[in-house]
């Protein structure tokens, strides 16, 4: 099993009383409740976690992008993977993942991640989405284009990756007369491709097509959630014609862990009550379900799973959900090798620090779940699915 850790790099300096004179904490939360000087802070405080994350054997940091708001302040996580790349010597660095749909210029992020690659000698792995519905409004880029430019951008990056160049590329949205990337990806024939989602169909084909197999990934979802979209993504692959593998299957959830069950309830319950229900929930639902970003047959199950995520819940009730594991090491670790048992997933991606969440809490959770709970799911998964890595 592969287990990483992921971070948001929420702003968690905001101001509550000034936050709740806003309707929305995505696009209209006016950026004067920023203070570069505790953003600054923060920053730095988030890459020494993630540094950190690979001293106590993560396999893995994960970064990701979102635009104009102060639930993740990486509107470029090229950057924040950067930072890492010389900071780090073993961990893999996941970009899950840049919104393609948003760039103008595909090839950035075929260069870009090429960089990344060729510098951390192999470590990267690119993560593709489409991008939340608030990203539309923030960039005013019309989402019934998205899924199309998704995968337009997505194919050009692929042939500039692996086929020689130049050559030219004309689609619907992007002309090019000249391809010829470089550098060229570290790794041959390019970096592992996972595909971050919260159940749309089309995106779960997509990544299980026989031609890609890329990892699917389940995030910020009830533990239903998890099993429904793995599940379909096991039927697709036997649709295509062959049987997956549980590399191929991912979730992200956020988890804490302290020395007793409900002393973890207690330290991190304000911190995740305010990432749910100010960060993640504050949003109005035009801004999550834009028209025309989903097909009318996904539409359905995002707007369930959205609903069920921004729905206003207490930690408590989001732990018996699954929409977030909190707990005593024991506690942690029957549960989360319960839900590999149910799911078969081959990927665990622990969101460490959520919301408010302060840096010794943080450090603390990372620690008791690096000594306690990483050695047992790690020894239940290779009784389960054997040794394996990230490809």
């Amino acid at each position: 099993m592969n287990i990483m850790m992921f971070h948001l790099m929420p702003y968690a300096a905001l101001d509550p009383e000034e936050a709740a004179k806003y309707p929305a904490s995505w696009v209209t939360m006016s950026n004067s409740l920023y203070d570069p000087k505790k953003g600054a802070a923060l920053y730095n405080r988030y890459l020494d976690e993630l540094e950190y994350a690979e001293e106590l054997g993560f396999d893995g940091v994960c970064v990701n992008e979102h635009h104009q708001t102060p639930y993740g302040m990486m509107p470029s996580p090229t950057v924040t993977a950067s930072a890492l790349a010389r900071r780090t010597t073993k961990a893999r660095i996941a970009i899950l993942g840049n919104a393609l749909p948003l760039r103008s210029h595909p090839f950035s992020v075929a260069e870009e991640h090429a960089m990344i690659d060729n510098i951390t000698h192999g470590r990267l792995i690119s993560g593709f989405v489409r991008g939340i519905g608030a990203e539309y409004h923030a960039f005013g880029v019309n989402p019934a284009t998205s899924l199309e430019r998704f995968r337009e951008a997505h194919d050009i990056i692929i042939r500039a990756w692996t086929e020689p160049g130049p050559f030219e590329y004309h689609g619907e949205h992007y002309h090019f007369e000249y391809v010829n990337v470089w550098p060229r990806p570290y790794q041959q024939p390019h970096p592992p491709v996972w595909i971050p989602s919260q159940g749309s169909r089309e995106t779960i084909e997509f990544a299980a097509h026989p031609s890609r197999k890329y990892t699917y990934l389940q995030t910020f979802s009830a533990i239903a959630a998890v099993r429904k979209n793995l599940d379909l993504y096991k039927q697709v692959a036997q649709q295509f014609g062959y049987t997956h593998h549980p590399r191929q299957l991912g979730w992200a959830t956020p988890l804490y862990v302290s020395d007793t069950d409900e002393k973890a309830m207690e330290e991190c319950g304000p911190h995740y009550d305010f990432f749910r229900n100010e960060f993640l929930s504050k949003i109005p639902f035009e801004m999550v379900m834009p028209p025309g970003y989903a097909s009318r047959q996904s539409a359905k199950g995002i707007v369930t799973a959205k609903m069920a995520a921004h729905e206003k819940i207490d930690v408590r009730r989001a732990n018996e959900l699954g929409m977030m594991t909190c707990g005593s090491p024991d506690t942690v670790a029957k549960k989360l090798i319960g839900y590999m048992d149910e799911i078969g997933f081959g990927n665990f991606l622990a969101m460490m620090q959520f919301g408010t969440l302060p840096a010794n809490l943080t450090r603390r959770s990372m620690e008791l779940f690096a000594e306690s709970v990483m050695p047992e799911l790690r020894k239940a998964a290779r009784e389960r699915f054997g040794e394996f890595s990230f490809t």
